[in-house]
């Protein structure tokens, strides 16, 4: 039965209207990087705070005084990168699109050799390669889409700027706030309890980060869970293992 239903599942994925949404959607930017290094970056940044000012023996006030001031902060610096790096993205195509432009008026021939040689690393000869080049080429938009995907690599249609900022800094917001929030009843329950829940809390995020990861790029859900819980769980240990050592040094 389970072999019936994934072959039922892999017919309608393959039929023309699905095809064509896929390969569609495949030109498009994904901010599930974006919205995964936020998340994660928010978490960890964060809980570290919170971690070495436990370690450093200073009081859940200290911690979320400093704890907001990351979030906000933090958050605020990586949606900027994101911002300029997504808009440098554009900004090469751009000038790769212009300088394909100048070439093809300069040397037409040229660039159609060009064209043939990469089909031709694909396999294809003789006359049907002689056919895709001229295909190719009769268009001026898809010769230099062309040649800005296959000979430079880029994507037609990167990220866009206010989409990757914003992703990234509410993912970072979000997730930021969770190792925060127990330490705020720190008053009812005591300082190693609110630490401990704070630690609990950033654990459960950062496995539902991996979680969900693993679910859209279809990868094991464990293992995914498992990586990003061990890469922010060693960020956060450095940090609590720095404060200890400045309080033994005397400098807190």
């Amino acid at each position: 039965m389970p072999a019936d239903h994934d072959f039922e599942v892999l017919k309608e994925d393959h039929t023309m209207e699905a095809i064509s949404a896929r390969l569609a959607e495949a030109t498009k930017h994904t901010y599930l990087g974006d919205f995964v290094l936020g998340a994660v970056d928010g978490t960890v940044t964060t809980f570290a705070v919170v971690a070495g000012v436990v370690g450093a023996g200073l009081s859940s006030g200290v911690a979320i005084v400093l704890g907001l001031a990351n979030v906000l902060a933090d958050g605020f610096s990586m949606a900027v990168g994101n911002y300029l790096k997504a808009k440098s993205d554009h900004e090469v195509v751009e000038r790769a699109r212009q300088i394909e432009e100048r070439h093809i008026d300069q040397h037409p021939e040229g660039e159609r050799e060009e064209i043939r040689q990469i089909f031709r690393s694909k396999g294809f000869e003789g006359n049907l390669l002689e056919r895709i080049v001229s295909v190719i080429t009769e268009d001026r938009k898809r010769w230099i889409d062309t040649m800005i995907t296959e000979e430079l690599g880029l994507q037609l249609v990167p990220a866009s700027p206010i989409k990757a900022a914003w992703t990234t800094f509410l993912a970072f917001m979000v997730a930021g706030l969770v190792p925060l929030i127990p330490l705020f009843f720190s008053g009812y329950m005591g300082e190693n309890k609110a630490f401990t829940a704070s630690t609990i809390a950033t654990a459960l995020t950062f496995l539902a980060i991996g979680l969900f990861k693993g679910h859209v790029v279809n990868q094991p859900l464990v293992r995914s869970a498992l990586e990003t819980l061990l890469v922010g769980g060693c960020a956060a240990t450095l940090a609590y293992l720095v404060g200890l050592w400045l309080k033994g040094l005397g400098l807190l």
